[in-house]
């Protein structure tokens, strides 16, 4: 049965990142209504007769999110059944479906009814979660605490402090870019890293598209610092501990190239490609932060087992 689990975790995790970069692909290509205000089917049709490419970019992403769904429908339970002793099981199944469902609901909800733009640029932000308890979930089956003796490391309360205001800004920090998109401020600004570099300092004359691109860029000038403070004090405090260096190591290089895209997504006028992989990458980093969060509520729970 682990066999299985193990399968079924290692699809989940690669069919939810299509997932994620589906729903990228369908925001950036405009093909929300690729199939008109009709949901599950297309036009109404089982099989739609006029096929556009907005069309079948918004059908693979709904029926790859349909199949997806149900890997981790059965993920989720068989792991509740058969690792649900380990601590964290119960609660990643439970979240993997729950974020999974809504995001859905989100997406079909905009096509029968629209959205605002403030709504639907959640729709990242949630899927982001639900990829995120499926990859801990897989962790856990493959069980790569032991394979590391991530179990011996004891975080302090300060750092875990620090993940978990990071993980919860770093959402913020997504929600903004989704925002540049689903308003339209992608490449409103020409210059980098000011939206004019020739005038830098004339927010007075900024639109309301000029002050989302320019808000999103500074959340993300934010984060950057702030996860290179965190490199920097991790490979002082935890030198000899490989799980924390390593991790540390991948997370400042994970935001640096997050920052590096998202400037040549300016430069190159928003290439898909480019814009695609800005998508992915922010989906690994928040990833393997989530993973330094589950280390930190062990963490905490031996503290608080310690004091009782």
């Amino acid at each position: 049965m682990i066999k299985l689990l193990k399968w079924l975790s290692v699809l989940s995790s690669l069919g939810m990142l299509f997932v994620l970069i589906g729903g990228a692909l369908v925001t950036k290509t405009d093909s929300g209504m690729g199939c008109g205000k009709s949901w599950p089917l297309c036009h109404g049709q089982i099989i739609p007769t006029n096929i556009t490419p907005e069309l079948i970019i918004e059908m693979a992403h709904r029926l790859v999110s349909g199949g997806v769904g149900l890997f981790v429908l059965v993920l989720s339970i068989l792991a509740w059944r058969y690792i649900g002793h380990i601590r964290e099981t119960k609660l990643l199944a439970f979240l993997s479906i729950f974020f999974l469902v809504a995001q859905g609901l989100i997406g079909a909800a905009a096509v029968k009814f629209g959205q605002s733009d403030f709504v639907l640029a959640m729709h990242f932000g949630i899927s982001l979660i639900s990829f995120a308890s499926i990859f801990l979930l897989t962790l856990l089956i493959f069980e790569i605490d032991r394979k590391f003796d991530a179990d011996s490391l004891y975080i302090d309360r300060s750092l875990r402090i620090q993940f978990y205001s990071l993980a919860i800004y770093t959402l913020a920090v997504v929600y903004t870019g989704a925002l540049v998109r689903h308003v339209g401020a992608s490449v409103v600004c020409t210059g980098w890293p000011f939206c004019d570099n020739n005038s830098p300092l004339q927010l007075g004359s900024f639109n309301m598209h000029e002050w989302v691109q320019m808000g999103h860029r500074l959340a993300a000038g934010l984060i950057f610092v702030w996860v290179a403070y965190l490199f920097i004090r991790i490979r002082k405090q935890y030198k000899s501990n490989g799980v924390m260096r390593t991790g540390w190591n991948l997370a400042f290089l994970l935001m640096a190239l997050q920052v590096f895209l998202g400037a040549m997504i300016i430069v190159t006028q928003l290439n898909l490609f480019i814009a695609l992989l800005h998508a992915l990458v922010i989906a690994c980093f928040f990833s393997l932060l989530t993973y330094f969060i589950l280390l930190s509520s062990r963490s905490a729970k031996y503290d608080k087992t310690k004091n009782n």
